[in-house]
């Protein structure tokens, strides 16, 4: 962490390259790990893109790096067949669903869990930098944002696999039959976000000395009157 910022990005990007180039021959299925890595290529476009002029913590750049990286795994041998028991037999002798009593490949659902939890602080990142926000909205916003992208990534595989269909639909989709797989996917991702948030809030709870004022002032009306049609009439006659 004594590393400039922009040095320890770099550092992170190489790394990353070589794991996503590795990761990259012989995927289990070419057509899926293109899908998957879509999203990816344009996430690590947006941050390289955006780093001089918005450099994140280094913080948010490990967390950031390290969900990547494990999303790699998932496209390399598509999620509903990332071999993680047979990883954890050879090391063990006894396969780690029957450990944790788990009946299915639940590679996917860690990974929702992780979309929470390490990337949530950067988004909080980004709302205090960018927004402002404070207190209170410190914490709800980043849980929001997560939830609500938790969904829209649901969408966007309901409608690949209606466009695509057949088993490539079905591999990208990776419900593994489970009819409420797309709600549990959601709820652990909203988990992770929330245990993100409150490790969080304890920490500056514990050392921001203005802490509670700060989230009281975040909760006071800042605005006295209505908006809505109020409003909209307001900007009628201004605009007049």
């Amino acid at each position: 962490m004594s590393l400039p910022h922009r040095r320890y990005l770099l550092v992170l990007s190489l790394v990353f390259v070589v794991w996503w180039a590795l990761l990259a021959i012989a995927p289990s299925d070419r057509e899926t790990w293109l899908i998957e890595n879509a999203l990816a290529i344009a996430a690590a476009a947006l941050i390289l893109g955006y780093n001089r002029s918005f450099l994140l913590s280094r913080v948010s750049y490990t967390l950031i790096f390290v969900f990547m990286c494990l999303h790699q795994v998932g496209a390399h041998y598509t999620y509903a067949e990332v071999p993680y028991d047979a990883w954890f037999r050879s090391l063990t002798g006894f396969t780690f669903n029957k450990l944790v009593g788990w009946e299915r490949n639940n590679f996917d659902r860690v990974v929702h869990f992780l979309y929470g939890l390490l990337l949530a602080y950067p988004i909080r990142e980004v709302f205090l930098r960018v927004a402002d926000v404070r207190g209170f909205w410190g914490y709800f916003l980043p849980l929001d944002l997560t939830m609500s992208t938790s969904m829209l990534f649901e969408l966007i595989e309901w409608g690949a696999a209606e466009i695509f269909g057949g088993d490539l639909g079905a591999a990208y989709l990776g419900s593994q039959g489970d009819i409420w797989d797309a709600q549990k996917d959601m709820a652990l991702a909203s988990a992770g976000a929330l245990v993100a948030m409150l490790v969080t809030y304890a920490l500056n709870r514990r050392y921001q000395r203005d802490f509670n004022r700060e989230w009281a002032k975040s909760l006071r009306v800042k605005h006295k009157k209505p908006l809505g049609e109020d409003a909209l009439a307001k900007l009628m006659r201004e605009a007049k």
